[in-house]
């Protein structure tokens, strides 16, 4: 995520994240576990990020009321979301705003982390087996 905010931060004079409630991550289906980190730990960390100026705790499934409050003239989604429907577009489009796809870093994600965790317990827990 920090490559994330810088490729922000460059495109952008004032940079806002928005960050699920915890709520809103489980009802997602991100999986029982989730999130790993709760949502005020996650706000203050992204919050002491330099290119970051503020943090904003949603509750919604998506971030489109966040948006509609904002209206920034930038919107910023992961490279992955390109040719994908994104939630807010045509508000930040309608306002003379564009959205920008921030290049994906391969391995880097949440998930990644979470199997590459969970491979190494059960690669543990078979070792101790044998």
């Amino acid at each position: 995520h920090v490559s994330t905010f810088a490729f922000c931060r460059n495109h952008a004079d004032i940079v806002v994240v928005g960050v699920n409630s915890d709520d809103s991550v489980r009802r997602l289906g991100k999986g029982e576990d989730r999130p790993i980190v709760g949502q005020e730990d996650r706000a203050r960390v992204i919050a002491a990020l330099a290119d970051v100026d503020y943090v904003v705790v949603f509750d919604d499934d998506t971030p489109l009321s966040l948006i509609e409050a904002i209206r920034p003239d930038v919107l910023a989604k992961g490279q992955d979301w390109e040719g994908r429907e994104v939630v807010g577009a045509d508000v930040v489009e309608k306002g003379g705003g564009k959205v920008l796809f921030v290049p994906f870093e391969q391995g880097r994600s949440t998930t990644n982390i979470v199997d590459r965790i969970r491979g190494a317990g059960a690669s543990e827990s078979a070792t101790k087996q044998a």
